[in-house]
């Protein structure tokens, strides 16, 4: 990876899991990180964990589905750094496999409120700062899934809000075309994290059965994302799929 100069990126989700991955991964690259995250114990451990080695990370708390707490986060980069590089808008959450007819509601409106209008609201607060600053322009990396393709049995929630992704990062595509802002999305599949390592003793199947998956590192994902970021402008991933080999997901599995 190029390790950029005086670049800014932020993570959101950055405590944990694929956000925690692709932080560390960026940081290692030479950018300088704002962790965004519900939970500021996390983002303060990468803090002082990147200072050890004479990296650079800003920690912010932030809500993804609260407009004033985006709004916070994007006016204490503009006034700590005066510009924004890259955004990965990582945040998300998933809802019990459930029929639909026996799931809560607020279950439906937790998952929709992060994985689209959290997404929305951060790509819309880094699209106004990367119009506004100069040099303009900036990337958009939004994390996608494979179920932005192919659902998972009793996933309705998810799945709409993963294709519900496929259409911001194509109008964040369009739409940033006059101001130099290019949108990604990076559709994952299986990637070891904390919430997913159940899926290794045994997941729902398309034919009723229950089996263990295989997985991949997160670093995996971690190394996607260094590679988009470090794209210029004038080139873009628009679509990438990263997935463990041998999920069920090809074909018929």
């Amino acid at each position: 990876m190029n390790t950029p100069l005086n670049k800014i990126a932020l993570v959101t989700g950055a405590g944990s899991g694929i956000g925690r991955a692709a932080a560390l991964g960026l940081l290692n690259d030479g950018w300088t990180v704002v962790l965004a995250g519900r939970r500021a114990e996390p983002l303060q451990a990468l803090v002082a964990e990147a200072e050890t080695r004479g990296q650079t990370a800003l920690a912010v708390p932030t809500d993804v589905t609260e407009p004033a707490s985006v709004e916070a986060l994007f006016a204490a980069i503009e006034a700590r750094f005066g510009r924004l590089d890259v955004l990965f808008n990582n945040a998300g959450v998933n809802a019990p496999a459930l029929p639909m007819d026996e799931l809560p509601l607020e279950k439906w409106f937790s998952v929709l409120n992060t994985n689209v209008t959290g997404v929305f609201l951060c790509a819309r607060a880094a699209f106004g700062l990367m119009r506004r600053q100069s040099p303009q322009g900036g990337r958009i990396i939004n994390n996608g899934s494979i179920s932005a393709h192919t659902p998972r049995p009793f996933t309705a929630p998810y799945t709409v809000s993963k294709h519900a992704v496929t259409g911001l990062t194509k109008a964040l595509s369009l739409d940033g075309r006059a101001f130099n802002i290019v949108a990604s999305q990076i559709d994952i599949g299986n990637a070891l994290t904390e919430l997913s390592e159940r899926m290794t003793r045994g997941v729902l199947q398309a034919n009723g059965t229950t089996a263990p998956e295989p997985m991949m590192d997160a670093t995996h994902v971690a190394n996607a994302v260094r590679h988009i970021a470090a794209l210029p402008l004038e080139a873009n991933v628009l679509n990438m799929t990263i997935m463990a080999s041998a999920m069920p997901f090809v074909g018929r599995g």
